[in-house]
């Protein structure tokens, strides 16, 4: 945990924030993974981490927004709890760690609720996004678990993303562990990178350094020669001479803060030809991108920034003719990079996403697109010193894709189909860093990654 003092400034600026009722934030509880006393590996809720600390399952907080006053409501261990996990902090300890004076048996939550309603307070509530959540809030409210996540509170949502999106000093430390940790993945990743190697074996192993070194992987990590599929997380294939493995790995430091990194190996250590023109445009909106962050400029900006440079490399292999304005606007772009630029990072991978990405991404006067690739653009709004965001541009030869829209003729005043059937196999490459808005532009958080197409050969040599 943080010092408590963190933890009490958080809670004191969402009462600040917040005008009425209660806050009430669910702590996460173990799941059983085949029966009961088998669980999945814990991971707490990420709000409830951000407010109230405690790394543990079985607890609820509550924020009195008219009083001011802070709740913990959870249960002491008992004995036959002692005998299996050691002595244990009582409540009241765990809670003063988190700067929180007021605790109570998880029973009493119910009576708290239930007060509160009979007095026709508003409970203030995040969508859940477990089901034991949506049963537990269903039954303290008297509601059907599953209008949960449409009964949550735009008040408490739009508060929450106001905070999480900027982040702390102390955050920031810990993104850049967990980038540190990334590092030790990716360059070990780049070394076992060699014909003849399964991936389930480099995946094994980039995924035990992560639970070494921190608190496990990000997100279920994506490593493929068939790195064309965006999120592949099938690890079944042999490497073989002539494919890049796309590796979009991460690591969550010890308290929970993510890094998502991507790096693009060619198996055996040197780019081809083919695969070194693909690498080198994508490396170019990578950079440039990066270079171009500071505060006010607007993230979509840069993502359509990422798109023209896309589509002028695609234009200079004879892939795409015409107007590169013209075709960006039409989205003929898409057949090569169909998702969007990044994403902001913290507590969770896709930053906040559990709250609505719309809520974390959009605004009142920045509205989604509802086009092809656009559309996936996750962070459209103007920067600010403090956002954390990935910045992640790709190139992909999609053959369904590719095959689909040639059938169609689909932007055929654009592409150039007749030219792609060479450069198939070179499948996918992405390149993304973690990178932070500063007061007068940016950084990119963390040990410099090999990157370049010599640092990446003479890594893997």
């Amino acid at each position: 945990m943080f010092k408590n003092e963190v933890y009490i400034k958080r809670r004191e600026t969402l009462h600040g924030l917040m005008q009425s009722g209660l806050g009430l934030f669910m702590g996460n509880s173990e799941a059983p993974l085949n029966y009961p006393a088998n669980t999945y590996h814990f991971r707490q809720d990420s709000d409830f981490l951000y407010y109230f600390g405690l790394d543990m399952p079985g607890f609820a907080g509550v924020m009195d927004f008219d009083s001011g006053k802070d709740w913990i409501f959870g249960d002491d261990f008992g004995l036959d709890d002692i005998i299996w996990m050691g002595p244990q902090p009582t409540v009241k300890d765990l809670a003063l760690k988190a700067g929180v004076n007021n605790t109570a048996p998880l029973r009493k939550l119910e009576e708290t609720i239930k007060e509160a309603v009979s007095k026709k307070r508003r409970i203030h509530f995040l969508p859940p996004y477990r089901g034991e959540s949506k049963m537990a809030l269903g039954s303290l409210l008297k509601e059907n678990p599953c209008q949960m996540k449409t009964l949550a509170s735009t008040d408490l949502i739009k508060a929450v993303v106001s905070m999480r999106s900027i982040k702390e000093d102390i955050e920031i430390k810990e993104i850049e562990k967990a980038v540190g940790i990334a590092y030790d993945m990716h360059v070990t990743a780049m070394k076992m990178c060699k014909p003849g190697v399964s991936e389930q074996e480099i995946f094994g192993t980039i995924e035990g350094i992560a639970l070494a070194k921190g608190g496990g992987t990000s997100f279920p990590i994506i490593l493929s020669i068939n790195g064309q599929t965006l999120h592949n997380h099938v690890h079944n294939n042999i490497l073989v001479k002539g494919r890049m493995m796309v590796t979009d790995a991460g690591a969550e430091s010890n308290m929970h803060y993510a890094s998502d990194i991507t790096r693009t190996t060619p198996v055996g250590g040197k780019f081809s030809s083919q695969q070194k023109e693909i690498y080198e445009i994508v490396y170019r909106a990578n950079t440039e991108c990066i270079a171009a962050m500071k505060p006010g400029v607007p993230n979509r900006d840069i993502h359509f920034k990422a798109c023209r440079i896309i589509a002028e490399g695609a234009k200079s292999l004879g892939f795409m003719k015409g107007d590169i304005s013209e075709a960006v606007e039409a989205g003929a772009h898409t057949l090569f990079m169909p998702h969007g630029l990044g994403h902001q990072m913290g507590l969770d991978v896709h930053d906040m996403e559990s709250l609505g990405e719309n809520y974390v991404g959009y605004s009142d006067t920045v509205k989604r697109s509802d086009k092809f690739g656009t559309a996936y653009l996750r962070f459209a709004l103007p920067y600010q010193p403090g956002h954390v965001l990935t910045v992640e541009p790709g190139f992909y030869f999609i053959p369904e894709l590719i095959n689909q829209w040639k059938a169609e003729g689909k932007y055929s005043a654009f592409i150039n189909y007749g030219k792609l059937d060479k450069y198939m196999k070179v499948g996918g490459v992405r390149i993304e860093d973690n990178v932070l808005i500063t007061a007068k532009g940016h950084k990119v958080l963390g040990k410099h990654i090999p990157k370049t197409v010599s640092e990446i050969e003479e890594t893997c040599s």
